[in-house]
């Protein structure tokens, strides 16, 4: 493959501690000439699903390059380490669902290898720290421009893990669709598609799965001000999905949901 100046990094290692940095300085150490794109290192701890999501809403915006992601519960076991390629980028991570859907986002997986090639791994390998010693090396390389083959025997793409699809149910009137993620303003963001929100009246109800009754009262608007301030506004965010946020305030706070949780969106 050409080579590919561009490294994305999005991981759930925090930034208290030198994880992060041991990452870069594999890269640079091998690659100096490769730039490097901190997504973010504040995915909750093992939350696959939310990393998932964050890398797929993210690559398309990202320069073609190699994009690795650590979300890893499971490493030091017989998870496998692997690289997928797709039409406008390569990604390296664990086989734990985190990497296919950002995959399909940039075009599909196209051909995956398992990363056991001994000479582009660390000449030590931990058990427990894999992003430094398995999948920053092998992206590095990446990057270089040495082909996947090089990386470890060909891999199945139907064998890939990928994470169970989330609940999106159209009814009448309205819809219940899965909390996907909750981002750092306390916007909830659903599963669900804005196409289906588009049918919905100027006034809907929002109410919790778990709750009873008719729900609160929201605007469908387009962004946060159209609603007065502190009011639920219901709306299609910038990764064409809907999501709930409050003028001036945090949408989680105040419907007291998880991601996981089941929301339902109808008419008012």
């Amino acid at each position: 493959m050409d080579r590919t100046p561009w490294i994305s990094l999005t991981t759930d290692y925090g930034l208290a501690d030198g994880f992060v940095a041991a990452c870069h300085g594999v890269i640079a150490r091998l690659a100096p000439a490769v730039r490097v794109i901190d997504v973010t290192h504040l995915v909750p701890p093992a939350d696959v699903r939310r990393g998932a999501a964050v890398l797929a809403q993210t690559v398309p915006h990202l320069p073609e390059g190699v994009h690795v992601a650590v979300v890893d519960p499971g490493v030091g076991t017989a998870r496998r380490g692997v690289a997928l390629a797709a039409p406008r980028g390569l990604l390296v991570g664990p086989d734990n669902g985190l990497l296919v859907d950002a995959a399909e986002a940039l075009g599909g997986v196209t051909a995956a290898v398992e990363l056991t090639a001994p000479d582009w791994l660390a000449p030590e390998v931990s058990r427990t720290f894999h992003g430094r010693d398995v999948f920053a090396p092998v992206a590095a390389r990446l990057a270089l421009g040495a082909p996947l083959s090089g990386a470890g025997p060909a891999v199945d793409p139907t064998t890939l893990v990928r994470l169970p699809a989330p609940v999106v149910r159209p009814e009448p009137g309205g819809f219940t669709a899965e909390v996907l993620t909750v981002d750092h303003f306390g916007n909830v963001q659903l599963a669900a598609p804005a196409d289906l929100l588009a049918p919905l009246p100027a006034r809907v109800r929002v109410r919790p799965d778990f709750e009873f009754g008719a729900g609160r009262e929201a605007v469908h608007g387009r962004t946060f001000g159209d609603a007065p301030a502190g009011g639920l506004v219901v709306h299609a965010d910038s990764a064409g999905l809907v999501a709930v946020a409050v003028n001036g305030g945090r949408a989680v706070d105040l419907l007291t949901v998880t991601p996981g949780d089941l929301l339902r969106v109808a008419a008012g």
